[in-house]
């Protein structure tokens, strides 16, 4: 009786401790930095181009608008989103730049830094702030 007692409270404080890390990713967030990388040419980094929310509710909305190499993009579209064991959060959102699964790098309070990749060997760098 007491073995499973603390069976079920160890499986309580799992559940709480993982979704806690999710519900940190609700809100606001202004994205401070976003890059894009090629292996042998220069970067390409953007600063505060805009904000993406998090709803409780997996979904969410961009308010992005930036310029690369000449041409100008806006990104206010809506997007689900998951989050996965605080490793991986993987937003859908038809025509998107932002639309794929990240690596969490880290994971603060107040402040993401996510990466991805095209497929290719670009990598993008993503950096959040609240």
């Amino acid at each position: 009786m007491i073995k499973k007692s603390i069976q079920l409270c160890a499986i309580a404080a799992v559940v709480i401790f993982i979704s806690s890390c999710s519900q940190r990713i609700v809100g606001t967030w202004t994205v401070q930095r976003y890059e894009t990388l090629t292996p042998g040419q220069p970067g390409v980094a953007l600063s505060n181009i805009g904000t993406v929310e998090f709803k409780p509710n997996g979904t969410g909305e961009k308010n992005l608008s930036y310029t690369v190499l000449g041409i100008t993009r806006n990104d206010q579209s809506p997007f689900k989103w998951n989050w996965s064991a605080d490793k991986y959060v993987s937003i859908n959102s038809e025509g998107s730049d932002f639309s794929k699964t990240w690596i969490i790098i880290q994971n603060k309070k107040k402040f993401q830094k996510w990466k991805s990749t095209d497929g290719t060997n670009n990598v993008q760098v993503i950096e959040l702030k609240k």
